[in-house]
């Protein structure tokens, strides 16, 4: 008779509350142990052996360290590294029912089976706070993680900064610290790091680059941020020298899982933050100028756009097959962005919301004619770019998003 082995495996209780990335982007701490039975070479297990008069069955260890062989994704994305595993598995990371891949645009959070909707999010992901890079606001300044002796100079550096508006040079500060200790998470993360060359940011950006943003507004802004870190990177050359020195929804399988940003935030803001904008950004706005409006609660019930406006969603069961494919982020975005009237005691009259939905698709005409070029021709020259810079790319890519997002109001006004 074989021997029956009965696994049982108890997570311990982190140091630190651990956070539970779902697939709707939120995240929650544990609030108690979690118990599953597993067998895994990397945590502690408790055997009981319950017949031991057989020779026992040799079981494979589990590869924690291998990615999961799964049929290729599309898009020419391979499976990462084992050494991209390493960096997150050897820090008490779990992943569950995903996969990572790297492909042109870098690496990627895939589905490895298929993953069917339910109405309560679920864990993905558990990501312990060891993990995270933070820095109070207030004096004394804490750390974490707690790398940095007391009395170290990048103290000073941090005391020079303002904690409300200058969170970003501190935590550079911190990153760059990390970047030289032995052994540490963020060192090994520096390493799968783009190069200045395949970085997006707009800080890395010519000034050729901005003026093809084809927006004055961010180009400016994106001027002063690179400005300021320059300053902030000259007065501190010699410290931080020193301190490198001292340190020495349903998804199917194969399918990308993308990250959920902060919501409320506009594409040019995502632009300043993170090199990157959507043309599906159900945050985004437009500005219009004149006093014409349309009913509100028409437009929502047109396209089953339900909940308040800092909630609002689609709501995909009551639409046809033709709507669920027009509706988007971007009618998400028009939803907020067009200036509407409301009233439960005056019904809206159709010709007077014609007229209003015309007039506005008139404004959005004007908004279009006023930039250099069109988003056919914006799409033309992304094509035809070889070697590319990556700031010039995402440069055109965010003023043609622009352009397609006042297209796409045009496009709700004429149906709704």
């Amino acid at each position: 008779m074989a021997t029956t082995l009965l696994l049982l495996h108890q997570h311990p209780s982190p140091p630190h509350s651990q956070l539970q990335s779902s697939i709707n982007g939120s995240a929650t701490p544990h609030s108690q142990q979690q118990h599953h039975f597993q067998s895994s070479i990397g945590n502690r297990r408790r055997i009981r052996c319950l017949h031991s008069n057989a020779a026992p069955v040799q079981t494979p260890p589990f590869p924690i360290f291998q990615p999961p062989k799964t049929e290729p994704a599309p898009h020419g994305y391979e499976l990462a590294d084992p050494d991209f595993y390493k960096i997150g598995f050897l820090q008490s990371f779990r992943a569950y029912g995903v996969e990572f891949r790297e492909g042109p645009d870098g690496f990627g959070v895939f589905a490895s089976k298929d993953i069917e909707a339910r109405q309560r999010p679920r864990m993905i992901m558990e990501i312990p706070l060891e993990l995270m890079l933070t820095i109070s606001k207030e004096f004394p300044w804490r750390f974490f993680p707690d790398i940095i002796p007391i009395g170290h100079p990048i103290f000073d550096i941090i005391n020079s900064t303002n904690p409300e508006t200058d969170w970003d040079l501190r935590l550079a500060c911190l990153l760059l610290y990390s970047f030289d200790v032995e052994d540490n998470f963020w060192r090994l993360y520096g390493d799968f790091l783009p190069s200045t060359t395949e970085c997006t940011s707009l800080l890395l950006a010519t000034e050729e680059d901005l003026v093809e943003l084809q927006d004055i507004k961010l180009a400016s802004t994106m001027q002063e941020q690179r400005h300021r870190a320059l300053e902030f990177w000259k007065t501190n050359w010699d410290r931080m020298l020193e301190v490198m020195i001292n340190a020495g929804q349903g998804i199917k399988k194969g399918e990308e899982m993308t990250v959920d940003y902060v919501s409320g935030q506009e594409n040019d803001a995502l632009m300043q933050r993170y090199g990157f904008s959507s043309p599906e950004n159900p945050w985004d706005s437009i500005e219009f100028s004149g006093n014409t409006r349309v009913h509100l609660n028409s437009f929502l019930s047109v396209f089953n756009i339900a909940g308040l406006p800092e909630e609002y969603y689609h709501n995909s069961l009551l639409a046809s097959e033709g709507e669920k494919n027009f509706v988007d982020g971007a009618v998400i975005a028009a939803a907020r962005s067009l200036p509407t009237w409301s009233d439960g005691d005056i019904p809206p009259l159709p010709s007077k919301e014609r007229d209003a939905a015309k007039a506005l698709q008139f404004e959005c005409q004007k908004m279009l004619a006023l930039f250099p070029t069109t988003a056919k021709q914006d799409q033309r020259i992304l094509d035809s770019m070889s070697n590319k810079r990556k700031t010039l790319e995402v440069a055109i890519r965010y003023r043609l998003h622009r352009k397609l997002l006042i297209k796409k109001v045009i496009d709700a006004l004429e149906i709704c």
